[in-house]
């Protein structure tokens, strides 16, 4: 893949791992941004079940839809937990935040075949707009 940033934002179904009400979070702004940027998005955490009127999922696996990408916004030991499911479900695309990540996660998505970069989506959106 030559520029695997590039491919996933062409991609339009996202789960946001991590998603809060809590808009000074970062997991409010990444879903929120990627859906005022027309994407197709879906919020994972379990302490919630719905954030502003959306409904929002315990689970990778309770989805109404494969998300072609994840985007993690999770410590690290969740993101790990989080990858064999994502594998099962055939997600080829993870992006992983800063913070959500260590030697052992990016590892273990190598090893999976996962494709994936680490960077703020955030930051990638507002300077491509």
């Amino acid at each position: 893949m030559n520029n695997p940033k590039e491919t996933m934002l062409k991609k339009k179904i996202w789960a946001v791992m991590g998603v809060t009400s809590d808009k000074e979070k970062f997991g409010y702004k990444i879903w929120k941004i990627l859906k005022d940027n027309d994407y197709e998005v879906y919020g994972v955490n379990p302490k919630y079940e719905e954030i502003y009127g959306e409904k929002c999922y315990a689970s990778l696996s309770d989805l109404p839809k494969t998300p072609e990408v994840i985007d993690f916004v999770v410590p690290p030991a969740i993101t790990m937990k989080s990858l064999e499911e994502a594998k099962e479900l055939g997600v080829k695309y993870l992006w992983f935040q800063p913070g959500t990540w260590d030697d052992n996660v990016l590892k273990k998505a190598d090893a999976l075949g996962f494709y994936h970069i680490e960077d703020c989506v955030l930051v990638t959106l507002r300077g491509e707009h």
